[in-house]
């Protein structure tokens, strides 16, 4: 990640984008405003793969979005996390349907925290430019996101590696052309590289709540993989992995939640009760403010663990469990009480306002509730 001048780190910690950052957020919102209106979400999360390859493409190829953090030396542009933030902050108002989260923050960060010169070489130019989707496995069918919980495992066969178990939940597992795999060694957990077309591996695409994130349940049987890091090394390379992930899983979340209201006051305005607009309602009035204060506050933690994932500062486990347990909750109230504002139409299928809900409530869920969160907040600063 690129390092930054003291004065940009007083910006970053006063929250304000710079005039190139604020430049990239335009760029993304007009390409999501075109490539990933309602009509295409509502068509993409129809498909099993739940994807559009052209649009895949074009923004690897036109705006560069898959290389954006990716270091310049394995093929990346080699801009920091902050610019991420940005990018995952506009995919989470638009709800876009595209393996971009599974390759950029769960594969990427993967590789590039495992200390494996040679696996961020091999396998990080085929994710910036695009070519290649990948995904991180870590949950089974227990639901655990804690190292605990992995069963998966991997023995020698010869000089090589093979992979028996499962993994469960993995964001675009199914369409991935490379899954990273956390398994267990006599060592202890460990991380692989497995091709998507392994022999022995079967992908099933799993029933999710919400239609826009596809998830898969892997079966490995003798499944041939190769070794990334070190055996038995792998679980501070992919505790990281997942804290940088969680911010931005919140910065996707302070998205969404912008959204819904945004929607929600835009409503209350137009729709007329009583001779009056609904926004001119005391109670109306209360649920948007609530959602406003909740969207802003969110919004102060969700910027201020990207700083820390950019600096990569020691204050990052902290700050990447505060803002996902806050995000999380801040996104799925904003979501419920648009429905609630919207009335009776929010309820029904034609309306977007439950596309929006059913992310809240998965993205809450995702690498841990908020209750798990608080629970490594409280460890981690010692009560």
């Amino acid at each position: 990640m690129v390092a930054t001048s003291s004065n940009e780190k007083r910006i970053l910690m006063n929250f304000a984008f710079s005039e190139e950052q604020d430049e990239l957020r335009s760029a993304v919102r007009r390409f999501l405003a075109d490539k990933s209106p309602e009509t295409e979400v509502r068509r993409l999360m129809e498909t099993t793969d739940g994807y559009d390859p052209a649009v895949w493409s074009q923004m690897a190829e036109q705006l560069g979005l898959q290389s954006l953090a990716i270091p310049e030396e394995y093929g990346g542009a080699g801009f920091s996390y902050v610019e991420l933030i940005v990018v995952f902050e506009e995919m989470g108002a638009a709800l876009l349907c595209a393996p971009y989260f599974s390759t950029v923050a769960l594969a990427a960060n993967a590789v590039l925290t495992s200390g494996d010169e040679s696996a961020m070489k091999y396998l990080l130019p085929g994710m910036a430019s695009g070519e290649t989707i990948g995904t991180l496995a870590i949950t089974e069918d227990n639901g655990r996101w804690d190292f605990d919980g992995i069963g998966l495992a991997a023995t020698k066969s010869g000089e090589d590696w093979v992979l028996n178990g499962h993994k469960s939940y993995v964001i675009d597992g199914h369409v991935a052309d490379l899954i990273l795999v956390a398994a267990r060694t006599d060592a202890g957990v460990t991380l692989f590289g497995v091709k998507g077309d392994a022999a022995g591996l079967t992908r099933t695409p799993l029933p999710t709540m919400d239609q826009t994130r596809k998830q898969a349940r892997l079966e490995f049987a003798d499944t041939p993989a190769w070794l990334i890091g070190t055996d038995g090394g792998a679980e501070p390379g992919l505790e990281k992995t997942l804290q940088l992930a969680a911010v931005a899983l919140a910065a996707e979340q302070v998205g969404g939640a912008q959204h819904v209201l945004d929607m929600a006051v835009e409503y209350a305005k137009t729709r007329i009760q009583f001779g009056r607009p609904i926004g001119s309602f005391q109670a109306i009035k209360h649920k948007c403010a609530d959602m406003l204060l909740e969207v802003e506050s969110a919004k102060s933690a969700a910027y201020y663990a990207g700083w820390a994932a950019a600096e990569d500062s020691d204050e990052l486990p902290v700050v990447a469990s505060l803002a996902k347990s806050y995000c999380s909750e801040a996104y799925f109230h904003a979501a419920a009480e648009n429905i609630q504002i919207h009335g009776g139409i929010g309820f029904t299928w034609e309306h977007p306002a439950h596309l929006y809900f059913k992310r809240a409530k998965s993205s809450e869920l995702l690498f841990g509730d908020p209750t798990y969160h608080r629970e490594l907040l409280a460890q981690l600063i010692g009560i």
